[in-house]
């Protein structure tokens, strides 16, 4: 569940005073390392994109023996904090992207960002436990988190309890449909060089994943589009626009978007 491209309803704000004599202060427990440096681009989902990534223990947990035992589980569930967007606020109601952006359901009924704890909830893949920079990191993989996103909890996957294999998903039932991409001489050659670099090993496919799910916001797709777009993965710009077969990358430059430092 992405920070990025959830509709606000025009919906006025609640505001309302809790009946229930509850109050929590939630820290992070750690910090995601992701490839994506900005909202735009982040998949809707998890899972869809198969990106690397780490989560980075904060000192009061950079502990092995808080992560003793995890590795006999192959997934994650990842509980975080949609940090960008708390001070936005919530809404009853939202427009999701799968309805257009034209359609109106409830918070409740969606999993659109702005929420009233702006708490978000993502299963990744689990493939193991490394010490990077003096911290204790879990590489995982499927993620769909801005980088930098706080985590707030950490528990595993039990296929047993948590795969429903007959559950209803409602507006969102089936995966996205995949657009073509092509790519110009000069993208080819730019991807192809850099992708000669460890850092950047994967950042083919990565391109791939993230341009074929047409991060565009829904309005922008039933009609011609002229624009140039802009995706930051890693520390690239990767710059591409809408033609008639699909999505073309034309070529990647050094990210102007401020990254987050190690």
């Amino acid at each position: 569940m992405t920070q990025g491209n959830d509709q606000h309803s025009q919906t006025a704000p609640i505001n309302n005073q809790s009946s229930v004599p509850f109050s929590s202060q939630l820290n992070a427990v750690a910090i995601c390392r992701t490839p994506y440096k900005q909202k735009f681009g982040i998949p809707r989902q998890p899972g869809l994109v198969n990106a690397v990534g780490y989560i980075e223990f904060e000192p009061d947990f950079n502990h092995l023996d808080a992560v003793r035992g995890i590795e006999q589980y192959s997934h994650l569930w990842l509980l975080f904090s949609f940090h960008e967007n708390l001070a936005q606020g919530w809404k009853t109601t939202v427009r999701p992207p799968r309805l257009g952006g034209n359609e109106k359901l409830g918070v409740f009924a969606t999993r659109s960002t702005f929420r009233p704890n702006g708490i978000g909830q993502s299963v990744v893949k689990l493939h193991g436990v490394v010490q990077r920079k003096g911290k204790v990191c879990l590489v995982i993989s499927g993620m769909d988190l801005l980088d930098g996103t706080p985590i707030v909890d950490i528990k595993p996957y039990v296929p047993f309890s948590d795969a429903i294999t007959d559950a209803k998903g409602g507006i969102a039932q089936d995966a996205p449909i995949l657009v073509p991409l092509t790519y110009t001489a000069l993208a080819t050659q730019q991807i192809n060089l850099y992708s000669q670099q460890q850092q950047y090993q994967d950042l083919a496919a990565l391109i791939e994943g993230v341009l074929s799910q047409d991060p565009r916001p829904a309005y922008k797709k039933a009609k011609d589009d002229p624009k140039l777009y802009q995706v930051a993965l890693y520390d690239l710009d990767i710059f591409w626009c809408v033609t008639a077969q699909g999505i073309e990358v034309l070529e990647l430059k050094p990210t102007k978007v401020t990254l987050l430092k190690d």
